[in-house]
């Protein structure tokens, strides 16, 4: 492979990268992304949900306020 072939696909890569992932826009449409981040960098720098208290409040009020919980509650079958 050249290197500008090598380029290329690397320059692909990072294009692809850009894009949200179904992961991403279902985090997105909760309204709670911000505060998503928030938690989950917390819990990767410390490596311990408890250090992490305010950034899982903040992400629990977020959730209430956007009205997830009707939409995540569970449904008897």
């Amino acid at each position: 492979m050249s290197n500008n072939a090598i380029q290329s696909s690397e320059s692909n890569a990072a294009v692809d990268d850009d894009e949200p992932d179904d992961w991403d826009k279902r985090i997105f449409s909760t309204g709670c992304s911000v505060e998503n981040s928030k938690m989950t960098d917390c819990y990767y720098d410390t490596k311990d949900w408890r250090a992490c208290k305010k950034e899982m409040e903040a992400f629990r009020e977020c959730w209430k306020r956007q009205g997830n919980e009707q939409r995540t509650d569970s449904k008897d079958a």
